[in-house]
């Protein structure tokens, strides 16, 4: 232990005659701490805020679209043939073990008026279930029931961005707003979901009785009155993949697909998509991380490179050393001692950097930072395991040099 002090007090001395060539040195280890860091702290608050986003959209959502329309030899995108039904929708919940829930919907744009206030935004006509199904909150006021779509009761939930450019601060509970020619009661309000990992505005919504949207507001036609345009389902937990393919076995069965004919719906497993998105954020923040790492390779051979001009500058003082009894090991400890500081120094201040950089980064860029401990604590030990590996070769330079020819040099 006294020798470790000793060691340590000698590469303090050493290192504080050359400030400058010191600080020089630590620079490439501070950049690249610090640039592990913040990358780590970016990719992590990347994937934080895609979790926040799967979240929003509820636990085990599936969604099921209508098919695609082929016309003169021209196939449309999906959700252009109305194949889907509210038929469809009681089936699944029916006959399928592994769905809790199931609603159709039907959406629109339409503009929304309040007073001399109005605002263009999507309506979307469901029935009560859809709120479990994507975990939505009632703020203020009520949801509709089964009831009020039985009514096709003019009755609805908004979003607050729907509230923030009708009501501006006024409590929009018990009002009435005007879509199109109808008038409707504000039932409830909706807690904020923020945007979906696809940049949609969630809170850019009106949710009203799927009947009401039909009849009062779209439009349909008494012909295609039963058919929606899309059915959103959750599954039990556990069960998201069985439901799907009990889903897709009763549809076409339902829909009376031969084996050869391809489905006229396309189901999609939400999770599995924005899971995608997740996996390939914690891919590009290891990407980053590994690429900012390479700064710490460059500064360990600044390093190395500084350590080897040092034992040159000192050869007669290692030659005197040797002369008067040190051994190997002391010389080696004392030089390694010092390439350890030096990196460990670096370290520390690089780990201030990262953090501050990341806060920066947040505050500035508006970007979702999160800092990980673990990261701060590999990056500075991987510091100091630089200034071995790249300390290591020039101190035994020193320690196994000729203590005559050390003595001799000018």
């Amino acid at each position: 232990m006294k020798k470790l002090i000793h060691s340590l007090t000698i590469a303090f001395d050493a290192l504080r005659i050359n400030k400058l060539r010191s600080a020089l040195t630590m620079l490439g280890i501070i950049i690249g701490v610090a640039a592990v860091i913040a990358m780590v702290a970016v990719g992590s608050g990347a994937e934080e805020r895609i979790r926040q986003q799967i979240a929003s959209i509820g636990s085990n959502v599936i969604v099921v679209l209508s098919g695609s329309l082929t016309s003169s030899g021209i196939r449309m995108g999906t959700g252009n043939a109305q194949t889907l039904t509210e038929d469809d929708a009681r089936a699944i919940v029916r006959e399928c073990d592994g769905v809790a829930f199931a609603t159709p919907a039907v959406r629109g744009g339409v503009q929304a008026v309040y007073g001399n206030s109005n605002w263009g935004t999507q309506i979307l006509g469901i029935t009560p279930d859809y709120l479990p199904i994507r975990d939505i909150q009632i703020e203020e006021g009520q949801p509709f029931t089964n009831a009020d779509v039985e009514a096709t009761a003019g009755v609805a939930l908004l979003g607050k961005t729907v509230i923030d450019n009708l009501f501006y601060g006024a409590d929009p509970v018990g009002r009435i707003i005007r879509i199109k020619t109808v008038s409707f009661t504000v039932v409830g309000t909706l807690v904020p979901k923020g945007q979906s990992p696809s940049g949609q505005d969630q809170d850019d919504v009106i949710l009203m009785p799927i009947s009401t949207a039909k009849k009062r507001v779209i439009g349909v036609s008494q012909a295609n009155y039963a058919a929606v345009g899309s059915i959103m389902v959750q599954a039990k937990e556990g069960q998201t993949a069985d439901a799907q393919n009990q889903m897709e076995s009763l549809l076409r069965q339902r829909h009376h697909l031969q084996w050869n004919e391809d489905d006229d719906f396309t189901i999609r497993n939400m999770e599995e998509v924005f899971r995608a998105q997740e996996n390939s954020a914690r891919v590009m923040s290891i990407l980053l991380a590994a690429i900012a790492s390479v700064s710490l390779i460059v500064g360990g051979i600044g390093i190395m490179n500084i350590m080897l001009v040092s034992v040159t500058e000192r050869t007669r003082e290692i030659g005197l050393r040797q002369a008067v009894g040190a051994k190997t090991t002391d010389i080696l400890g004392q030089f390694l001692a010092e390439a350890v500081t030096l990196s460990l120094a670096g370290g520390a201040a690089g780990v201030a950097t990262g953090v501050a950089a990341s806060i920066l980064i947040s505050y500035f860029a508006d970007w979702s930072t999160e800092l990980s401990i673990t990261a701060i604590m590999i990056a500075f030990l991987f510091s100091g395991l630089v200034g071995v590996f790249f300390g290591y070769y020039p101190a035994r330079k020193a320690a196994y040099m000729d203590p005559i020819e050390a003595l001799r040099y000018e």
